[in-house]
């Protein structure tokens, strides 16, 4: 007969939970290479090393030392999941996952009930929640006590800004972890791996693919850093090839394994430099349509979204400045978009503040202002500050004449006050010289009536 006590029957195994997610329920040789690729130990996982160091809170709990709560934050296929199943094989505690797309409350306060019974046999429950970010603030709720009470360990999976979709209290009981895009080298290591390991295309006879180094970098830059994306390219590459008669991937093999074509592009070759040179100059010579053509020429070859961003940060200030000042709070909000949401959505945000900087006026003065501003002080230009300019806010200043005469601009018609602020080398230099486009037109008004007042006698 079971023993039973308060909490249920307890001598008997738990039966598995249906966790809906990814690390269970398929039966190995069914499944994805991806799948079949997971690290099964810490020092396999590829990338993270910032992470994964001697001592780290990673690795502690991994070998079961701590019981710390730890969220992953970081883009699609860099490994999050994959560092969840480390830790599911790494000890004995019970290990449950969920998927925040199928599961609810109900499901979420079963497990924690089962964990509340094996954790009084000394069995200690590790929760993997993948996409947390979906969890209605109900049901993180739920997990707070647990969380607090350290009666589960959680490993909470998210693409999304946990700041901005976890609840402050569940976060501030946890770990933030965030992780990075995997690198080229990243990703050409796992497509060694899956090539050469049996877990992947080597049959137990040793019979193996060849992948053409063309068809190679083709993968590693459709990747974009995702690792689950270029081993399962590379599966269904292999299998056209296979399917076709021969063991040799090609260019061809992966261009129909992707659905696309192959953009030939090299991020750190000519390609680079002439795409984005195309792009920047579209984008100055205000021809939306080409700029875009650029910018999906960048997109499809696997351009670091980032990088697009900070050009057109660059060039809000560059090539647009005071004539539509906006645009420059567009490109910013575009590049933490690109942080925050991560590819293919941010490609939407990138579009938008290309067409915003694209249609917009265009103006240079700013660059050329700072440019000129800057050759006047390598060339050894500005003498002293004036005397009543200076700082006077210690006791001798007034002795030494510092601030002595400086006129409050608040107190004057208009805000200005008209005195001496450049160095008397200086006097009557004009940095700033606004065009007559856009929003500078009306700069440039308001800055004549001010040069005016400043140059009436004091």
């Amino acid at each position: 007969m079971v023993a039973e006590d308060l909490f249920g029957n307890l001598d008997e195994e738990p039966e598995p939970a249906g966790t809906g997610g990814s690390l269970g329920g398929v039966p190995a040789g069914m499944a994805p290479l991806a799948v079949r690729m997971r690290p099964r130990a810490l020092d396999e996982i590829v990338g993270q090393k910032h992470l994964l160091g001697p001592g780290s809170p990673l690795r502690r709990l991994a070998e079961g030392s701590t019981a710390m709560s730890v969220f992953l934050w970081g883009p699609p296929g860099v490994g999050k999941t994959t560092i969840a199943s480390v830790v599911s094989h790494a000890t004995n505690r019970r290990f449950v996952e969920l998927s925040a797309v199928t599961a609810g409350v109900k499901d979420v306060r079963r497990e924690l009930d089962m964990a509340r019974r094996e954790l009084a046999h000394g069995r200690p429950t590790v929760l993997f929640i993948d996409e947390v970010h979906r969890f209605s603030k109900a049901q993180q709720d739920v997990l707070l006590p647990a969380v607090e009470n350290r009666l589960i360990t959680l490993i909470a999976a998210t693409t999304e800004n946990p700041s901005f979709s976890v609840i402050s209290p569940l976060l501030s009981r946890s770990l933030l972890l965030t992780l990075k895009s995997l690198s080229d080298e990243d990703i050409g290591e796992l497509i060694g791996r899956a090539l050469h390991d049996e877990r992947g295309l080597r049959t137990p006879g040793g019979s193996e693919y060849e992948l053409e180094s063309e068809a190679r970098e083709d993968l590693v830059r459709l990747a974009a850093g995702d690792a689950r994306r270029a081993l399962s390219y590379l599966e269904e590459a292999a299998a056209g090839a296979s399917a076709a008669g021969g063991s040799s991937i090609r260019p061809e093999d992966v261009a129909r394994a992707v659905d696309r074509a192959a953009v030939r592009y090299d991020r750190q070759g000519d390609q680079h430099y002439d795409v984005i040179s195309a792009f920047i100059k579209s984008v100055r010579g205000s021809d939306v349509d080409a700029a875009l053509h650029y910018l999906a020429r960048m997109i499809e070859a696997g351009e670091d979204p980032r990088f697009i961003a900070r050009r057109l940060i660059v060039l809000a200030s560059e090539d647009i400045g005071m004539a539509a000042p906006s645009v420059l709070q567009t490109a910013v909000a575009a590049a933490q978009a690109v942080q925050l949401i991560g590819m293919p959505e941010a490609r939407i945000n990138l579009a938008h503040a290309t067409i915003a900087a694209a249609t917009a006026p265009k103006s240079n003065a700013v660059i050329a202002a700072i440019n000129s501003a800057q050759k006047d002080v390598a060339a050894g230009k500005g003498s002293t500050v004036p005397a009543h300019l200076r700082d006077a806010h210690y006791a001798s200043a007034a002795d030494l004449g510092h601030g002595v005469g400086y006129r409050y601009a608040h107190d004057w018609p208009h805000g200005v006050a008209p005195q001496q602020y450049l160095p008397d080398d200086l006097v009557g230099t004009r940095y700033y010289q606004p065009s007559e486009h856009g929003n500078e037109a009306t700069v440039a008004e308001r800055l004549e009536l001010i040069r005016r007042i400043l140059a009436e006698p004091e």
